[in-house]
Parts: C-alpha cells; sequence; structure tokens
C-alpha cells in the first residue's frame, strides 16, 4: 500500500511515513523508497548549492567584468546567493566538503551565463574561479573592477 502512495502521491506519503516513524510503527516503513527519497534529498541540497554558486560567482564576473554597468540588481542577486549558501550551510555544516568541488563544477557554467549577459567571450574570462571560496562567502567582498 505505502509503496503505490509513493508512486501517487509523494507528499502524503512523506507524511504516512513519518506518521509511522512517530508512533513507532517501523516494520510499516517503505524502506527501500525511504531510503531512495533520503538519498534524493542529500542529492537536493548539493544541487541548490551548485545552483546558488553559479549564479553567485556569474554575478561576481559580470560585476567584475563590466562595472561600468554595475546595478541594484546585480548587488541584490549577489547578497540573496551568498545569504541563501550561508543559510544552506548553517543548516547542514557537512555540506562544507562539497563547497570546492561545487565552486569548480559550478564556475563553467558560471562563466558561460557571464558571457552571455555581457556580451564577452568565454575567453575573457579566467579559466578557473578567481575567487576563494571565503570571498564567495563574504558579504564584504566584491571584486575590483578589471583593469581594461
Amino acid at each position: 500500500m505505502s509503496a503505490n502512495l509513493y508512486e501517487t502521491d509523494r507528499s502524503a506519503w512523506l507524511e504516512q511515513q513519518a506518521n509511522l516513524l512517530k508512533t513507532g510503527q517501523l516494520r510499516a516503513l517503505d524502506i527501500d523508497h525511504l531510503t531512495e527519497a533520503l538519498e534524493l534529498e542529500m542529492g537536493n541540497e548539493r544541487r541548490e548549492m551548485y545552483r546558488r554558486l553559479r549564479i553567485l560567482i556569474g554575478h561576481l564576473l559580470k560585476w567584475q567584468y563590466q562595472s561600468e554597468h554595475r546595478s541594484a540588481s546585480w548587488a541584490g542577486t549577489v547578497r540573496v546567493q551568498r545569504k541563501d549558501l550561508n543559510r544552506l550551510l548553517k543548516d547542514s555544516p557537512s555540506l562544507r566538503r562539497f563547497l570546492e568541488p561545487e565552486t569548480r563544477d559550478a564556475y563553467a557554467d558560471a562563466v558561460e551565463l557571464a558571457s552571455v549577459e555581457t556580451g564577452l567571450t568565454e575567453s575573457d574570462f579566467p579559466a578557473q574561479c578567481p575567487y576563494r571560496i571565503e570571498d564567495l562567502l563574504d558579504k564584504e567582498f566584491w571584486p575590483e573592477a578589471f583593469p581594461s
């Protein structure tokens, strides 16, 4: 029964599984799907980190490489991404071990985003992320304008 609910109404299935745990009905748990759901959730947090890093780095590149076009909107996007990244890391500190690889992975997409939005070529940007992880998370860090 619970496997069918898993396939037809995931939210109701999660609620059911939580209630089974709360009431100690461990034998009634849908272990296979519960394990799958937990693994999926772990991946979701890592994907959220990647998406936020991609947008953050892309906007920092735009900020640095097209300083004449800086806007409150760009600054707002940087602030929101930093705040949300820091919140994600506060809620799940073990994700910190993925910051470096996710930053490396997100960088290529961030360059593509910055390239499309600025009109610069991807080769105009550094081959590797020019920002330290500490800088990415620091609300006071703003890169200087790139010298023309």
